[in-house]
């Protein structure tokens, strides 16, 4: 028995390995020749013209027609390796024409290089130059922001040879496209391959609108809602609670241990990627696990009672499992589940661990200090008057109505209650402090509910096609909703993500242009910064520590840092605060020695060179300081430098532009 068991796990998890390798190839080539067929038109910029705004429809229009024919292919039983390949092919043409034809006209990705963009882009450029796990700022410390989506964006500049900002925008898209692709070979694993399209397709619309500016939150985000569906029917197996024989189907599966190996495979990828989404992830899946537990001690209580019995099943004796197996079985392979989870996510954190080791006391980074109105309310999509509220109203309705009877339902419904006790904690850590960024699982949330929206719809349809005596047009009537529905919403995305658009169009590229053709930010002369740099130091970018409050500069070249763009996203062996105050002490130095002095006593690297603006006799820095609880959590402050500090031969002074260069001679 348990061999055949393992023989029909391997063949389980082979064939969906083997399908989602396929189905990433298509999304991979999918997405290359759509953004490359983009770029040899020169498009007017997104937010001067509609131009690229009217090819997005028609483009959306194109995908879901793809979508469309392979959702018709599936139920009339046809053709069902195109039917494949049509749904795949469509979901990420979907992908790649919301995102990349609005912003075909520009290098950069969603945001720019603003906001958090900034440090994203940083950490691509350092994991680019080197595929060694190094943090994105700071020289000689090892990551602590998890690398995963990042090392691989690196090594796809590399092979591609394209600078890591530049490679940014075309890797964010193909990372969620290929996650859209394999999180429908995992539904169709789960359910009817219709019904997974059409899911699929409502999450992916869902997470490209809200998720898609945090890309490698995306990725997570897209794939929670089947991973937890299959965590559940991994958890929770109602018939080896009770000690019965399994039924015809159940012996045809692997005994959900198919389902405990994917369910770990993700929580390790979750945590290689988003710290974040990992924690939630795996709070989600130990509430299941403990459900799982109370439903099974319930229904072990139930089968000991034969009036129970035979309520519940008609019969009027039941085999009766221990306690033990009830509580035991869900635990076991939770443990499994984190043991895999462990063994691919080890390589990503271990370098800091182990750093950490000589480091008993940690500086916080303060990653918990924010919260934005959004973190103060719970999310309630649902009460919202819109197309996005509807259908997320339609899924909680089907959560409720079906919560006793679909294992669908139940896993779902166990997301999103996750997604609020997680908020009400974050609200409750406010007291101590902190937060738990509860705010940032607004995407996970609407994922889950318009996948049960999803069902919900389908299920609703066709009970009320029962309900009309099952008219012979009803169906077509669903099918226009629907279509309609879909469309009016996907059309609208452009307009929703139309802020983080215009910044990609108004920021100032690594080439030094702005995409609007508006004149180019100082950003521009960064070019000739770098050549100046190499020149005077002689050495490469990643041998070289830069001062500087642009911390753009360290996005576009991979220069190390002595100071971070904010203490929230600085590493805790940094020392943020520490170097803030060193900072400022250096600059109420009086003479060049008692400068270089300092930097020589200071208890990191120092800087091999300053990048500073002018401003009359000083040179300046903008850095910032961690004021939460306030929001904005963050203030800016300057730093001056008297010019004659540097008034020495031991430093190379360089204007270029509104900057000035100060290589220190060593």
């Amino acid at each position: 028995m348990t061999t055949s068991r393992g023989a029909r796990l391997v063949r389980q998890v082979g064939a969906g390995v083997g399908e989602a390798v396929l189905a990433t190839v298509v999304a991979v080539v999918v997405v290359a020749a759509g953004l490359v067929a983009f770029s040899l038109v020169q498009w007017p910029a997104f937010n001067s013209s509609n131009v690229v705004r009217a090819l997005t429809t028609v483009g959306q229009v194109g995908a879901a027609a793809l979508i469309a024919g392979s959702i018709a292919l599936l139920r009339l039983r046809r053709s069902r390796r195109l039917a494949k390949l049509l749904s795949w092919a469509g979901i990420s043409a979907f992908v790649t024409v919301t995102l990349g034809m609005p912003l075909a006209a520009t290098k950069l990705y969603l945001f720019g290089i603003s906001v958090d963009q900034e440090f994203r882009t940083e950490y691509l450029t350092r994991l680019t130059d080197s595929a060694a796990l190094r943090d994105m700022t700071y020289a000689d410390l090892p990551p602590f922001y998890p690398a995963g989506w990042f090392w691989v964006g690196g090594r796809v500049a590399n092979v591609l040879g394209m600078d890591g900002w530049e490679v940014f925008k075309p890797y964010a898209i193909g990372s969620i496209a290929v996650a859209a692709v394999v999180s429908l070979v995992l539904w169709t694993q789960l359910i009817r391959a219709d019904w997974a399209v059409g899911v699929t397709s409502a999450v992916t619309a869902v997470a490209v609108t809200y998720a898609a500016p945090e890309a490698y939150g995306a990725v997570i985000a897209i794939l929670l809602a089947p991973v937890l569906v299959m965590a559940w029917g991994a958890l929770y197996r109602p018939a080896e609670i009770t000690g019965r024989t399994a039924d015809a189907g159940e012996e045809r599966t692997a005994g959900g241990w198919g389902a405990v190996l994917g369910t770990g495979l993700f929580l390790g990828l979750a945590a290689a990627c988003y710290t974040l989404y990992f924690a939630f992830a795996v709070f989600t899946v130990v509430l299941m696990a403990v459900v799982a537990a109370g439903l099974g001690l319930r229904l072990r209580y139930v089968a000991r009672t034969p009036r129970r019995v035979a309520a519940h099943t008609g019969e009027s004796h039941a085999p009766v499992g221990s306690a033990g197996r009830a509580v035991g079985a869900p635990l076991l392979r939770l443990i499994v589940m984190g043991v895999i989870a462990a063994l691919i996510a080890l390589p990503v954190f271990l370098p800091f661990l182990v750093r950490m080791l000589d480091r008993p006391k940690l500086q916080s980074g303060g990653a918990f200090h924010y919260l934005p109105e959004a973190g103060a309310e719970l999310p309630l999509p649902m009460a919202h008057f819109s197309l996005l509220g509807a259908l997320c109203l339609i899924g909680t309705i089907w959560l409720v109505m079906r919560a006793s009877s679909s294992r669908r339902a139940q896993s779902l419904g166990l997301g999103v209650l996750a997604v609020y006790l997680w908020s009400l904690l974050s609200m409750l850590a406010t007291a101590a402090g902190s937060t738990l960024l509860s705010f940032r699982l607004e995407p996970v949330l609407l994922v889950l509910l318009a996948a049960a929206g999803g069902f919900g719809f389908v299920e609703g349809a066709r009970a009320v096609y029962q309900a009309l005596n099952e008219p012979a047009r009803f169906r077509w009537v669903a099918i226009v909703v629907a279509t309609v529905g879909a469309l009016a919403y996907c059309q609208d995305i452009p307009h929703v993500l139309a802020p983080e658009i215009t910044t990609a169009y108004t920021d100032t590229d690594g080439d030094g242009r702005r995409a609007d053709q508006r004149h180019p930010s100082a950003v521009r002369h960064y070019h000739n910064i770098d050549d100046a740099l190499r020149a005077q130091t002689g050495r490469e970018p990643s041998e070289t520590v830069v001062l500087t409050g642009d911390t753009t500069f360290l996005a576009y070249y991979p220069y190390f840092g002595f100071q971070g763009m904010t203490s929230h996203y600085a590493n805790p062996l940094a020392d943020y605060a520490d170097r803030s105050a060193a900072i400022e002490q250096w600059s109420e130095k009086d003479t060049p020695d008692e400068l270089l002095d300092a930097l020589a006593g200071a208890p990191w690297r120092a800087p091999d060179a300053f990048l500073f603006r002018r401003s009359g006799d000083e040179y300046t820095l903008r850095l910032a300081a961690d004021v939460y609880p306030n929001d904005p959590n963050v203030r800016r402050y300057t730093v001056a430098f008297p010019a004659k500090l540097f008034a020495d031969p031991r430093f190379t002074v360089t204007d270029i532009g509104p900057f000035t260069l100060v290589v220190v001679n060593r």
